[in-house]
């Protein structure tokens, strides 16, 4: 388990703005992803954990080992902190073959059992036929599961992954998947991993935390997130949503409903427990659960009218953009049937509608 309060700042420069890191997280078995976009100070998080960033404030403990504490001075190097760090760049020796590389983060065992330790990783890591080869004859699914494998050989406390499927095509991500869900499974090492993929997200966490401009801004399973993202902010960066202005026209808990006006439109949604009429919200509904068909007549209760802007081939469906930012995911067979007008109307449900 992992708990880092963490402040760092950097001031402004001729040529880069301030920036503050200001998070409190902690974390226990299984996988937690750090998720954000670039620049939110996920990799800065992880290099304050490892060491090779002192942080201006806080606390790091790992189970009950303390590895940075700013009142009281401590400060343990890197070696000393028991963290396995698998770099975007993989890191591996150069001019050692690969086998050597895993020699060398196991030295502090006797020689035989060295040597059974690492043949034994790279027969579990499907590396024994390459392990002769140095870093530059590897592919890059090899050397990112020979850079996860040395930081296992180290038996860490816990094991920090910096974008670990940056650069690697489709079928090298399914393997990397694959490699790191058999980790979680074999190991009981914790593993604290950066991505800005929310598909990786998905893939692989247990526990979630999404950073932004050095915050941390929303917790929790993957699955909840979704669900429920609590700001603006955390719906933006998943990027899952449409996400329209609205205000508050009416409210009645006693029919458990809202009405809410959309540009010159009102829409029918379940009742807001703390809005108040008048109230300027931000209506949050994914493109899959509307539905769209096109316009031949009345417009009906909860359908806005729109005119398609753009059509987008998806492997398994179409994603309409329509006018008024709103986008709409259906299935091929039901574009076809439309595909020659430009006059829509879309229907939001009811249950689902949300507001932030």
């Amino acid at each position: 388990m992992i708990q880092a309060r963490l402040r760092k700042h950097f001031p402004p420069s001729a040529e880069s703005a301030a920036f503050t890191l200001d998070v409190d997280l902690g974390t226990s078995a299984g996988v937690t992803v750090l998720f954000g976009p670039s620049g939110s100070g996920k990799t800065l998080t992880l290099d304050c954990i490892a060491g090779f960033v002192r942080p201006d404030q806080g606390r790091i403990l790992i189970d009950d080992a303390l590895l940075f504490d700013a009142a009281t001075g401590v400060h343990l190097p890197p070696q000393s902190r028991n963290c396995g760090y698998v770099f975007q760049n993989y890191a591996l020796f150069p001019h050692m073959s690969l086998r050597e590389n895993l020699a060398f983060a196991s030295e502090r065992l006797a020689r035989l059992e060295r040597h059974r330790r690492v043949s034994e990783m790279l027969e579990r890591f499907r590396l024994s036929e390459v392990a002769g080869r140095r870093p530059n004859e590897l592919s890059g699914g090899q050397k990112q599961r020979g850079s996860i494998a040395r930081a296992l050989l180290a038996a860490p406390k816990l094991i920090l992954l910096d974008e670990p499927a940056r650069g690697l095509d489709a079928r090298l991500r399914a393997e990397l998947y694959a490699v790191l869900r058999q980790v979680r499974a074999e190991f009981s090492t914790p593993i604290l991993l950066v991505t800005h993929d929310l598909e990786e997200c998905f893939e692989l966490a247990e526990w979630m935390v999404v950073l932004h401009e050095g915050k941390l801004e929303q917790a929790g399973p993957p699955a909840k997130i979704l669900e429920h993202p609590e700001s603006v902010e955390v719906a933006r960066m998943l990027g899952l949503y449409n996400l329209l202005a609205a205000e508050v026209r009416a409210l009645d808990p006693s029919n458990n409903s809202s009405k809410l006006r959309v540009g010159d439109h009102d829409l029918t949604g379940p009742y807001l427990p703390g809005r108040l009429l008048g109230d300027r919200v931000t209506l949050y509904v994914r493109p899959e659960q509307l539905t769209a068909v096109p316009r031949d007549g009345k417009i009906g209760a909860n359908q806005v009218p729109v005119s398609l802007d753009r059509v987008a081939d998806l492997p398994q469906s179409v994603r309409l953009e329509f006018t008024g930012g709103i986008t709409v995911t259906m299935t091929k067979a039901e574009f076809d049937r439309g595909r020659h007008h430009r006059d829509w109307v879309v229907e939001f449900p009811r249950d689902a509608i949300r507001v932030l």
